[in-house]
């Protein structure tokens, strides 16, 4: 997958030997994209305005910190804002709300995180219709619906779609499983000419407007707004106390992440004069169940948010970083406007 990955970059030996199956990909992205629009396949319209942040690149892209940020934009003008997830990598199928209670193997990993930093009601299935209809009939005061995830997800209109680059941009620009695309670039916004309205009344899909948001340090095209990431000045205990970052430097540190790009955290953990005395590298979303420390008694085991609500059951004392990500004005502007009543 690392060797995959890599070739991802560049238009190599590998990416060419496997071009001919990304043709047979990206004819199967267009006869989907067929049926929705054909009204084959329905869509189905909320009552209440939609946004979707997702990317067009396989692989996370910094998604769910944004989705969070939004989140608390957004209740901050004082709206009711739920948020729907297939929630990746749980084990289960069916369609829940996510409960501070709960578990990263039954709902996953980001959406129990995005529910802890919000407070915002969080619903999780296949598919994503299903969660926004769960989650509105429980919560029917709900103003906006952020979709972590899902701009492929056609079945849900949006009023908004964002979408998320790291520094890969697009890569080689090939789909899958030549390059890391997952569907052509640039982009366009799916009309359907059918859809199952609420009310009913067969509306049309209207166009969806597209925010492109680079969350890397270098952008790799130009275009599109630019959202600040830092880590915060404090780490958070299993018990929810804080702790602040400056009190651990000197200290040894071990630090472990199953992120999509650990060396960033690290970095990161690093240009806040942490001395790291070890470092894991894990995949995406690794459920930590089988995960040993290996590491001597004497250094502070230290992680992401994202892998501290797995990493806690077996190891409490570990602190996590959580990641702040700050929207451009300009960006929150357009936001404002597209989830204007």
């Amino acid at each position: 997958m690392a060797a995959l990955a890599q070739a991802w970059h560049r238009r190599g030996l590998l990416a060419w030997l496997l071009w001919p199956i990304s043709l047979l990909y990206g004819f199967a992205v267009a006869v989907r994209r067929w049926q929705f629009r054909e009204g084959i396949q329905e869509t189905w319209r909320a009552p209440v305005r939609v946004i979707v942040v997702g990317n067009v690149v396989a692989g996370g892209a910094g998604k769910t910190p944004v989705v969070m940020a939004l989140v608390k934009h957004l209740q901050g003008r004082g709206l009711k804002v739920g948020v729907v997830s297939r929630g990746y990598g749980r084990s289960a199928r069916d369609c829940r709300e996510v409960l501070a209670s709960g578990t990263a193997q039954d709902v996953g990993d980001e959406p129990l995180l995005i529910q802890r930093v919000t407070n915002a009601p969080v619903f999780v299935a296949s598919r994503r219709v299903e969660a926004a209809q769960a989650l509105l009939a429980k919560y029917p005061e709900t103003q906006v619906i952020v979709s972590d995830d899902g701009l492929q997800h056609y079945a849900l209109q949006r009023d908004l779609e964002i979408c998320v680059f790291d520094d890969r941009g697009i890569g080689n620009g090939f789909l899958l499983p030549a390059g890391p695309l997952r569907e052509p670039w640039p982009r366009r916004p799916l009309q359907s000419r059918t859809t199952k309205a609420y009310p009913p009344g067969g509306l049309l899909w209207p166009p969806t407007q597209t925010l492109l948001l680079h969350t890397g340090q270098r952008p790799a095209f130009n275009g599109g707004f630019q959202a600040k990431r830092a880590l915060a000045t404090h780490a958070v205990r299993s018990d929810g106390s804080t702790v602040p970052l400056a009190g651990l430097r000197g200290q040894p540190l071990a630090a472990v992440a199953g992120i999509a790009n650990p060396a960033q955290f690290f970095d990161m953990l690093r240009g806040q004069g942490l001395t790291l005395a070890d470092t894991e590298s894990l995949p995406d979303h690794y459920n930590f169940n089988s995960w040993l420390c290996n590491w001597d008694d004497g250094y502070s085991l230290i992680c992401t948010e994202k892998d501290a609500a797995k990493l806690w059951r077996t190891h409490p004392q570990a602190l996590a970083v959580p990641l702040v990500v700050t929207l451009d004005a300009a960006f929150l502007a357009m936001v404002d406007a597209a989830t204007a009543t």
